[in-house]
């Protein structure tokens, strides 16, 4: 069996983010009474749009987050990044909601994870020394019993 720690932790991480970003859209929508799309809303069209960035952007980072953990192994920078991105989406959300630093600081935080993982990734495919090993296989005859 293959545990990938830093993977799952991070992946464990956005599910209890995803949860804390659906509950702040349900918080706005019940105090406005709005329960089918924003109704013109803009405070409860920050925060679903905040929801939908964090959908939208979270899966390429756990993808490529395992992937590279795969090809790597477990790293403290590959640990570093998943938590950076983490608190990168935290800081996207409360931007989105007028701390305007926050949103910049978010938004820069996932392209730069997304970025590096993403040559990380191509570095692992395409400058890792590989070989080509040849196995012979040989022909085995079973008999049956006489």
């Amino acid at each position: 069996m293959i545990i990938l720690p830093i993977s799952l932790t991070i992946a464990a991480g956005a599910a209890l983010l995803n949860l804390w970003l659906s509950m702040r859209v349900g918080r706005v929508r019940t105090k406005e009474k709005v329960f089918v799309g924003d109704g013109g809303n803009e405070p409860l069209t920050r925060r679903m749009r905040a929801h939908s960035n964090f959908v939208e952007n979270t899966a390429f980072v756990l993808i490529l987050l395992a992937l590279v953990e795969l090809g790597m192994g477990s790293s403290m920078w590959l640990w570093g990044a998943g938590a950076l991105y983490l608190v990168g989406r935290i800081l996207h959300a409360l931007g989105m909601d007028g701390m305007m630093w926050g949103r910049m600081a978010g938004t820069a935080i996932t392209m730069l994870t997304q970025l590096g993982l993403a040559i990380t990734a191509l570095t692992i495919v395409y400058l890792t020394p590989t070989s080509i090993t040849m196995t012979e296989v040989e022909e085995t005859v079973v008999s049956a019993p006489r």
